[in-house]
C-alpha cells in the first residue's frame, strides 16, 4: 500500500517548495471522513485517493493537485461540504474537488447518456482548470488497475468506456505511458481469449527476446558512441494490445510479427543530434522502406516529437527504434502536465501553448454548438484518437487530418465557411473529386463557390468530427427552413379559405400570440414547423382565431410537447391490426401506435432508441447512436422505449470472419442454435485473403442475448472477428 510519506517525498523531490502542510492536512482529513469505508477489494477506501495522488506525483503535479486528489471523493461519498473544504484548504482545492463531484453526481436515463454528458461536463470543467481532467484520468487509471474486483459485465462496460474516452484523452494530452497502460487494461478485460493466446505464443521466446534486447541496447549504444553521440538506450516488448492491433490490421499471427520489440534512444543533445543518430543507425542496419516517421518536423497535435524508424536487425528481424532528446522524452512521459502553467490573471498563452491546446478549444466549441450529448460524443470520439496524416496548403502550412480524410475534411479544417462553400479541389495541382482520399504529403487547394452548400452525400465520405458536425448542422437548418415554409404555405391556404390574411395576422402580432398559446414559448416559425409536421391541424388555428369552440381532441396540450398528448389521434393503429404486427415499442407509454424501424441501424430491444415523427407514416425508431439521427430535425424527436413486458424478436445481421477451414461453419451454426436463436438466412463468401466471411440473419429478442452469442462465437477456434451489421 502506498503511504502518504512516499507521495510527499516524491513531490518534494521535484518541487522542494511545495506546501507539505496543505498535502498533509488533506491526507489526514481524507483518512478521517473515509474511515470505515471499504472498496470492493476489501481494502480501506483511503487506499484509492492515496493511489490517485501517487499517479499524479508520477506526473510531477503541484501541491494543489495532490491535495485535491486526496480529497476528490469526499464531497460525493461523505458528509463533507464544499464550504468546509474551502475553509480548510482554500478556494483552488475546493474548486477542483467540486468540479470532479459535479461530473460524478449527474443522473441519467441510460448508460450512453451518462457517458456522453459526463464527458461534456468534464470538458467544461477542464476548460477552466485542466487539473480536473488530470485527476479524473488518474482516478480512472487506478480503477482500471483494480478492475478484477468487479463482475464481468460491469468490468467490460467500464473497460469499453475507458477505451472510447479516457485512452484517447490521455493520448491527446500527450501522456503516453498512461495511454498505453489504460489501453492494455482495456484489452485484457475485453479480449481475455486473445490475451491468453498471444501470451502463450510469446512465452516460449521470452528469455530469448530479453537476451536480444540487452544485446541490441549494447550495439545501438556502441554505434552512437562511435559517432560521437551520447545517449541512453531502452528496450521493451510491445504491449499485448499493440501486438493484437497489428495482428488484426494485417491479418497475421504472432509469429509473423517481427517488430514486437521497440527501442528508445534518448539523446543528450539538440534535435539536430537526433537526425545524426538516425543516420548512424541507418548506416549500421538497413531501414525498412515506408516505416520512417518524422515527428520532429511535423509534431503531433498533442506536442509529441520523435523520429520513428524500423530497421532490419543483426539477425534479420524487424526492430522499431524511436529517437528523441531528453526534453522530448519528458514531453512524451508527462505530456500536457510538463507544460501547463498556472498563470497569473492577465498572463497570455504563448504560441506553443495555443497550438498545444487547439484541439481542446475545438472540443469546447463543439460542446457549445451541439445540444444533443449523444451527437457531441459521437463527434468527438471520431476526432480524439485519429490515425493522422499530414497534408499541406498551397502556402506550405501543415494540416493534421485523420487517415482516409477527404478534400472536404481538409476544407473544413481550414475554415467552416471554406468547407460549406467547397465546390472542388486540386491535389498536387490536379483537379480531383470531392470524395478524393488524401495521403501523407499531399498539397491541397480548395475551390469555393457562393452557390455551393453542404450536401447529405458528403456524410458518406467525410471523416473528421468538425466536418461531420458542420454538415449535419447545415442539413438540419435546411430541413427546418423547408418545414417552416411548408407550414407557412399550408396555413396561408387554410386562412384564405376562411377569409383570413396570414400576412396581416403576422404584422399585427396576432400570429405570435397564437403561437405562444398553442406551444409554450413558441414563435411564428415554431408554429409553422408544428403545422408542417402534423402536430397542430391548421383547422384548429382557424377555429381559435374565429373564436369557435375547438374539438376536445384538438385542444392544445398544456405541456411544452403537444405531440405526446396527441399521438393516440395522430398515429393510432387500426383496430383490426394483426397481433403479430406489434412493434414492442412504447411511444409516450402507448403501445398501439404506428411504428416502423430505421433500416439504417436496425435497433434491437436493449439498444438505446429515439423516435422521430414521420409525416403520414407514424413514428420511425432509430438507435441513439445512428448517424441518421443527427441529420433529422430535433423538433420531430420524441422519446420512445422498449416494452419490457413483450419480448418481440427482431431480425438482426451479424458477420463472422474466420479462417477458411473445414468444420468452422458447423461450429458457428451450432453455437447460434445452442443459444436458442433462429437463423433465417446464411451467406458465405471467401475473400482475397482466403478468409471465410459468414453473414447471418438471426431473430433475436434483445441485445443481451445477441452479445452473449457473439461472445461465444468469438471463442470458436479459427474465428477472427464477430461484428453486428447495421443498415
Amino acid at each position: 500500500m502506498l503511504r502518504f510519506n512516499d507521495i510527499a517525498d516524491r513531490v518534494l523531490d521535484y518541487s522542494p517548495n511545495a506546501d507539505l502542510e496543505l498535502m498533509q492536512k488533506a491526507y489526514v482529513f481524507s483518512a478521517k471522513v473515509h474511515e470505515g469505508q471499504e472498496r470492493l477489494s476489501g481494502e480501506p477506501y483511503l487506499v484509492h485517493p492515496l493511489e490517485v495522488a501517487g499517479i499524479l506525483g508520477d506526473l510531477r503535479m503541484d501541491d494543489v493537485t495532490i491535495a485535491a486528489a486526496l480529497l476528490h471523493d469526499t464531497l460525493e461519498d461523505t458528509l463533507t461540504t464544499r464550504e468546509e473544504i474551502e475553509r480548510i484548504f482554500g478556494e483552488k482545492v475546493a474548486f477542483i474537488v467540486e468540479g470532479l463531484t459535479k461530473i460524478a453526481k449527474i443522473e441519467f436515463t441510460s448508460v450512453r447518456e451518462r457517458q456522453a454528458e459526463n464527458f461534456r461536463k468534464m470538458l467544461i470543467a477542464m476548460s477552466t482548470d485542466i487539473r480536473i481532467l488530470l485527476i479524473k484520468l488518474a482516478d480512472r487509471l487506478h480503477n482500471m488497475r483494480t478492475l478484477e474486483h468487479l463482475e464481468d459485465e460491469a468490468a467490460q462496460r467500464i473497460a469499453q468506456e475507458t477505451l472510447e474516452i479516457y485512452v484517447p484523452l490521455s493520448h491527446r494530452l500527450g501522456i503516453r505511458w498512461m495511454m498505453q497502460e489504460l489501453e492494455e487494461y482495456c484489452f485484457r478485460s475485453l479480449h481475455p481469449q486473445a490475451v491468453e493466446e498471444i501470451s502463450r505464443q510469446l512465452t516460449g521466446s521470452r528469455d530469448e527476446r530479453e537476451r536480444y534486447v540487452q544485446e541490441m541496447i549494447g550495439l545501438i549504444t556502441a554505434t552512437l558512441k562511435a559517432g560521437g553521440i551520447e545517449a541512453e538506450v531502452k528496450g521493451r516488448l510491445k504491449e499485448l494490445a499493440s501486438i493484437h492491433r497489428k495482428m488484426q490490421a494485417q491479418d497475421i499471427d504472432v509469429d509473423q510479427i517481427y517488430d514486437v520489440l521497440a527501442f528508445r534512444v534518448v539523446i543528450d543533445g539538440s534535435p539536430e543530434n537526433c537526425y545524426a543518430a538516425l543516420g548512424l543507425i541507418h548506416a549500421a542496419w538497413r531501414p525498412v522502406p515506408s516505416r520512417f516517421k518524422d515527428f520532429l518536423g511535423n509534431p503531433k497535435p498533442n506536442g509529441y516529437r520523435s523520429l520513428h524508424t524500423t530497421v532490419i536487425g543483426p539477425y534479420g528481424e524487424r526492430t522499431e527504434i524511436q529517437i528523441r532528446t531528453q526534453d522530448m522524452d519528458r514531453d512524451a512521459e508527462y505530456g500536457v502536465a510538463a507544460h501547463w502553467r498556472y498563470k497569473s490573471e492577465g498572463e497570455n498563452e504563448n504560441e506553443e501553448d495555443q497550438n498545444r491546446f487547439a484541439w481542446l478549444r475545438q472540443l469546447l466549441e463543439w460542446q457549445r454548438e451541439l445540444s444533443d450529448p449523444h451527437e457531441f460524443l459521437d463527434t468527438v470520439k471520431m476526432d480524439l484518437f485519429p490515425d493522422e496524416i499530414f497534408v499541406f496548403t498551397p502556402r506550405g502550412e501543415v494540416i493534421n487530418l485523420p487517415r482516409r480524410a477527404s478534400t472536404i475534411d481538409f476544407a473544413y479544417a481550414i475554415h467552416s465557411e471554406v468547407g460549406d462553400k467547397c465546390a472542388g479541389a486540386r491535389v498536387n495541382g490536379q483537379m480531383v473529386p470531392l470524395r478524393q482520399v488524401l495521403v501523407d504529403g499531399d498539397t491541397v487547394e480548395i475551390v469555393t463557390s457562393a452557390n455551393q452548400f453542404p450536401r447529405k452525400d458528403w456524410l458518406d465520405f467525410v471523416i473528421s468530427g468538425k466536418a461531420r458536425s458542420r454538415i449535419r448542422h447545415s442539413i438540419r437548418l435546411n430541413e427546418r427552413a423547408r418545414s417552416i415554409q411548408l407550414g407557412r404555405d399550408i396555413l396561408s391556404r387554410e386562412f384564405r379559405k376562411a377569409g383570413l390574411s396570414l400576412s396581416k395576422l403576422s404584422e399585427g402580432g396576432d400570429l405570435d400570440d397564437l403561437a405562444s398559446g398553442q406551444i409554450k414559448g413558441a414563435k411564428q416559425d415554431d408554429l409553422f414547423a408544428a403545422v408542417s409536421y402534423g402536430k397542430i391541424p391548421a383547422s384548429r388555428l382557424v377555429n381559435v382565431l374565429k373564436g369557435k369552440p375547438v374539438p376536445e381532441e384538438e385542444q392544445p396540450a398544456e405541456s411544452s410537447e403537444p405531440l405526446q398528448e396527441r399521438l393516440r389521434s395522430l398515429f393510432w393503429k387500426r383496430g383490426d391490426a394483426a397481433p403479430d404486427g406489434q412493434s414492442g415499442i412504447l411511444v409516450s407509454g402507448e403501445a398501439d401506435v404506428m411504428v416502423r424501424f430505421g433500416g439504417c441501424c436496425d435497433p434491437l430491444p436493449g439498444d438505446d432508441v429515439l423516435g422521430f415523427v414521420t409525416r403520414g407514416r407514424g413514428v420511425t425508431v432509430h438507435a441513439r447512436g445512428c448517424a441518421r439521427v443527427f441529420e433529422l430535425d430535433p423538433d420531430r424527436r420524441i422519446e420512445v422505449q422498449w416494452d419490457t413486458e413483450k419480448a418481440i424478436p427482431r431480425k438482426v445481421r451479424i458477420r463472422v470472419t474466420s479462417r477458411d477451414k473445414p468444420g468452422i461453419l458447423a461450429k458457428v451454426t451450432n453455437s447460434i442454435s445452442a443459444a436458442g436463436i433462429n437463423i433465417s438466412g446464411v451467406k458465405v463468401n471467401i475473400d482475397e485473403k482466403e478468409r471465410a466471411i459468414q453473414s447471418y440473419e438471426l431473430w433475436v429478442s434483445n441485445t443481451r442475448t445477441l452479445t452473449a452469442v457473439m461472445k461465444e462465437l468469438s471463442r470458436v477456434k479459427g474465428v477472427l472477428s464477430v461484428d453486428r451489421l447495421r443498415g
